[in-house]
């Protein structure tokens, strides 16, 4: 097997220990709420926790990255995950909580996350949404493994022995994993360009953290990013909460209870999507891409609201959902790094990352708030669809002729990083 393939692979399976602490977390809400005595939204602080840190300290993680190369960083990021579930095993306060599963666990995931993202587009140039598609889809669909089996430990021992028991196992998986990782040489970089045009590596240029936060561009990227976060994170944390509501609780569909089954669909689906979105955005180009994802999930968001009374369906379209979202975390990276260049890949995405993080405050307390005013989870579903389709018209009217342009100067040798507020005005 090639060295970029097996570093792809390693990748894979590091993503995939850190899927869990994000994507099974709404099995652990109603838990939680028992035994600390807390209320929905003050569980809901620990989710966004969890993303916040994992996000805003991404620009500093992956300095380190690519500093330091991703063995040792992704090393301790794997122990910081599992650590952080085993010490919260052990937690008996909201603040033990916070500290352990929300900033220890954001920690650790961070450092895992922006680490095999930046790793991927360096070692892939001309394959970067479909390799970054790839290791998202690790992120994506990982918690497919532990879904059911913690869904079981919560019912059967509580969320002591669920923590505990799967904390242990992610330490010794992640660290293990992280051994094999190693930065490309000269001699090991690919030369071909992106077959979805021209792109920042084509010139042999690239451009540092602080020339691209002065460009619009980034900008308006980060607040399409964040868009698009607060409407999966808003389904992947509330998602227990709005079955409940919407008198789904104790479903079965095909024999199965229904949130545990829509939560393993939606793994599959959040999975898939990422390396296929990424290999479409390849072909076709990174904007048309995002225009047809987006629009997706926005319709998808409209449908699965109108038959959310239906168990069946629910499931379906709940997976739908999360096909046109997921997409996102190969779409964003590689459509960053096709602008700004590979030197400062991992850095320059943990600035972009950080979307997620706003996304998350959005998408977790502030929507249960929202919930709780209006005693009803329809605001917050007319909130999330009006973004989807926003972030799409942004991506087509606002961001391709943007790029277009961006890339043309690049081209001419003309694409300087200028403020966005011009001297003297």
């Amino acid at each position: 097997m090639r060295p970029r393939w097996i570093q792809l692979l390693l990748g894979l399976v590091c993503m995939i220990v850190i899927s869990s602490p994000q994507y099974v977390w709404t099995l652990f809400t109603q838990p939680l709420m028992g035994s600390l005595g807390a209320s929905l939204a003050q569980i809901q602080i620990t989710f966004s926790l969890l993303i916040v840190v994992q996000t805003f300290l991404s620009p500093c993680q992956g300095f380190l990255v690519d500093r330091f190369g991703p063995r040792a960083l992704l090393s301790l990021g794997g122990a910081l995950t599992g650590l952080s579930w085993l010490l919260a095993a052990r937690g008996s306060t909201l603040t033990d909580l916070y500290l352990t599963y929300g900033l220890l666990g954001g920690i650790g995931t961070g450092i895992v996350y922006i680490g095999v993202i930046g790793h991927m587009v360096q070692w892939f140039p001309d394959r970067r949404g479909f390799a970054t598609g790839v290791a998202a889809a690790g992120y994506g669909m990982g918690a497919i493994l532990t879904t059911f089996p913690i869904s079981e430990t919560l019912k059967n021992g509580g969320s002591e022995v669920a923590l505990a028991r799967y904390g242990l196992i992610f330490m010794v998986v992640g660290v293990i994993a992280a051994q094999g990782l190693r930065a490309p040489t000269a001699n090991s970089q690919f030369a071909t360009p992106d077959r979805a045009g021209a792109s920042a590596s084509q010139s042999g240029a690239s451009f540092t953290p602080l020339e691209m936060l002065r460009t619009p561009i980034f900008w308006l990227m980060f607040v399409m990013m964040t868009m698009m976060s607060t409407a999966g994170l808003m389904v992947t944390s509330q998602i227990a909460a709005f079955t409940r509501d919407f008198g789904m609780a104790n479903a079965l569909v095909f024999g199965l209870p229904l949130l545990p089954l829509a939560l393993s669909i939606d793994r599959i689906t959040n999975g898939l999507t990422r390396p296929f979105f990424g290999w479409l955005s390849d072909q076709i180009g990174r904007e048309n891409t995002m225009v047809i994802a987006f629009t997706l999930e926005g319709t998808a968001m409209t449908a699965w609201l109108f038959t959310r009374s239906n168990p069946a369906m629910f499931v379906i379209m709940s997976g739908v959902v999360l096909f046109g979202w997921g997409e996102i975390f190969s779409l964003f990276p590689s459509t960053l790094t096709d602008t700004y260049g590979t030197r400062h890949a991992t850095t320059n995405y943990g600035f972009l990352y950080m979307a997620q993080g706003v996304g998350s405050v959005l998408g977790g307390p502030v929507a249960a708030l929202v919930h709780d005013v209006f005693k009803s989870w329809m605001p917050v579903f007319a909130i999330i669809i009006a973004m989807n389709f926003a972030t799409a018209v942004l991506a087509g009217l606002a961001l391709k002729p943007m790029r277009r342009r961006w890339l043309k100067n690049r081209a001419a040798g003309k694409a300087v990083a200028a403020p966005l507020i011009p001297a003297g005005s």
